[in-house]
C-alpha cells in the first residue's frame, strides 16, 4: 500500500515524464511550515528546465520564486533551502487572514 498522496503521485508522474524525454527536472518539497500556510509539509512542485511546472508548494503566493530558484537548481547543479514568510501585521496587505511561514528544499533530479 502506497503511502504517497494521489497529488505527490501525480508531481513524481510529470517528473518522470520529462526526465524520459530528455528533459532536466527539478523537485520543489515543503520542508517545514509555522503558523498559516496553503500547502503541508511534504507537499511537491517539480519544474523542468523550460519552466513548466507541476503540482504546488504555496497555492500560488510563492511560486514563481520557487520556480525561479528551481530553474538556478537546473543551471547550477546545488540545492537550495528556500524560507518565505509574513508577519501577522503584514498579512491583511498581501491578502492573507494571517501570518505564516514556509521552507521549501529545491533540488535537481537526476
Amino acid at each position: 500500500m502506497s503511502t504517497l498522496s494521489a497529488d505527490t503521485t501525480q508531481v513524481l508522474a510529470q517528473a518522470a515524464d520529462w526526465l524520459e524525454s530528455g528533459r532536466r527536472v527539478a523537485l520543489a518539497t515543503v520542508i517545514a511550515t509555522w503558523g498559516s500556510s496553503p500547502r503541508p509539509v511534504g507537499s511537491q512542485m517539480a519544474v523542468d528546465d523550460t519552466g513548466a511546472m507541476a503540482g504546488s508548494v504555496s497555492g500560488g503566493c510563492i511560486e514563481g520564486a520557487v520556480v525561479h530558484e528551481a530553474m538556478a537548481t537546473l543551471r547550477d547543479g546545488e540545492p537550495r533551502l528556500l524560507q518565505f514568510g509574513v508577519t501577522n501585521e503584514r498579512a491583511w496587505e498581501v491578502g492573507l487572514a494571517c501570518g505564516g511561514q514556509v521552507q521549501v528544499y529545491v533540488e535537481p533530479v537526476t
